[in-house]
Formats: C-alpha cells, structure tokens, sequence
C-alpha cells in the first residue's frame, strides 16, 4: 500500500454490496418506464456507473460528461467547466446522474442546472459517496451509497492529482 494512504474506509466486497443494493432501488423505481439514461460524470464515476448499470436489469442507455471543479488540488475551486459535454439530446428522457462522491454540491448544482435547462423528463441523481458536512448548496440527491467523513478519499475511480483511480476498495489518504 502507498504511504500515503491512511487505511480503507470501504473494501471491494463492501462496494460490490452496496452497487447491487443501489441498482434494486433504482429498478424499482424505474420499472414503470420505457427507457432510462445513465449519464456518468467523468472521471471518478466511471468505475461506479460500470459496476452499477451491469446491476439494473432495465432497459437503458449511457453517456457520458466531464466537468472539472478540481484540477490537481484536494480542495473545489468553486468554478466549474464542462470538458466534455453530452453527446445526446436528453429533452423527454429519464436522465440518472451517476456521480462518485458529492462534496460541496455546487459542481452538480451546476450540472442539474444546466440538465434541467435541457428539459429531461425527469432527473435523479445517484452517489456512490457523499459528504454533507461540506454542502454548500441545497442539493437533493436520490440515491446516496455511503455518507463519509470529511476526510479526502481515493480509489474506485476516485483519484488525488490523476493517481489512486485503480484501487478496487475506498481509502482515505494523507492530505
């Protein structure tokens, strides 16, 4: 293990857990409906939303957007650009947001605000993590894995400066 790492705060079992538990709750919810879209917020949701929508039994289609608050510090710069916008239309469609953690909220704040703009049928927001001791927004989230501390986390696609994304478990690292 890296030095920097204080120790693992959620272990590959426990993730794969509680993505199985996640999807159940989503499929519920969704059943009624035709067709729903998975939007993954790159980089960090990726290796969440892989494990996720291989656990919704619906029908569904993916894509994919970045936005950057961050850039290689640990702390949200409060300004976010979008690096990769979505590819399709989403006006009428049932849009999931998945996200790794949520921090401050303002990143998706944005987000939700710009996909709301493009008039989706509905929108819901699902987390792996979140850390409401550091809102600073009024953000309702549908779908939350784990509450954490305020601590700075890698693994499981989340990074510290692009490195850590590998990890197949949840650790808490030395700021």
């Amino acid at each position: 293990m890296d030095e920097r790492i204080d120790g693992v705060l959620y272990s590959q079992k426990q993730i794969a857990e509680k993505v199985t538990e996640l999807a159940e709750q989503i499929e519920k919810d969704y059943r009624h409906l035709e067709d729903i879209l998975v939007v993954g917020v790159l980089k960090g949701a990726n290796i969440f939303m892989s494990d996720l929508i291989r656990e919704i039994k619906l029908s569904l289609s993916i894509d994919f957007i970045a936005v950057s608050s961050y850039g290689t510090s640990t702390e949200s710069s409060g300004v976010v650009r979008i690096l990769k916008d979505l590819d399709v239309d989403i006006e009428g469609k049932h849009v999931l947001i998945v996200e790794d953690i949520v921090d401050t909220g303002l990143t998706l704040q944005y987000l939700t605000d710009i996909l709301k703009r493009r008039k989706a049928a509905s929108l819901k927001i699902c987390t792996l993590l979140d850390k409401p001791s550091r809102r600073k927004c009024d953000l309702s989230i549908d779908y939350v894995g784990y509450e954490i501390p305020d601590r700075f986390i890698v693994g499981y696609g989340i990074d510290y400066a692009e490195k850590y994304r590998n990890l197949p478990y949840i650790a808490t690292i030395e700021e």
